[in-house]
């Protein structure tokens, strides 16, 4: 089983992302499992997000303590505590942001890449430019950095399930995908 924990805040799109990933490795054949984790309910918000998959049925019932992969919408969480608590050794982190990986030598263990999510968001009128929403940008990147899933898999989960923008919001997956960092 591979699992995943999104850290985001309240409107980048956290929940949707997993749910559009988990649409898009449904379609590829694989058992998944998506859910959010709440505190309190509201915009800018800290939001976690959790995903599992497997080439089997899943019957585990929790919250993601040890995920293989990190994805971080928001490079304001990257100093908070506890971010990486758990992450598996030799697992990624994804981070949203204009540096590159070998700004982030205190996650040297792991393998980090980044993308600016925000800025292809913005450029494809995705949220507005002081809240972008980041979620399929980030879920381009992944498709290229962790070889979970197609970007042709993600590309046809979001035209299925982001109804608002949804070239834009395709054009801004493929654009990642280019564009992530390693």
């Amino acid at each position: 089983m591979i699992e995943l924990r999104f850290h985001g805040r309240g409107g980048q799109g956290s929940v949707i992302a997993s749910k559009v990933l988990a649409v898009a490795l449904f379609r590829e054949g694989k058992y998944v499992q998506a859910f959010p984790a709440f505190g309190v309910e509201r915009r800018g918000a800290p939001v976690t997000a959790f995903l599992r998959l497997d080439t089997k049925p899943i019957y585990l019932r929790c919250e993601v303590y040890q995920p293989d992969h990190i994805i971080v919408l928001d490079p304001t969480l990257m100093g908070v505590p506890g971010l990486t608590a758990g992450l598996k050794e030799g697992g990624s982190i994804l981070i949203n942001t204009e540096k590159q990986p070998s700004d982030f030598k205190q996650f040297s263990e792991y393998k980090v890449a980044t993308v600016d999510a925000s800025g292809i968001a913005i450029k494809h009128r995705l949220g507005s430019k002081t809240q972008p929403i980041v979620n399929t940008a980030i879920l381009g990147a992944l498709a290229k950095v962790s070889n979970l899933v197609r970007l042709e898999s993600v590309i046809e989960a979001i035209r299925e399930n982001i109804v608002l923008k949804t070239e834009d919001n395709a054009r801004a997956a493929s654009e990642a995908f280019e564009s992530v960092s390693v």
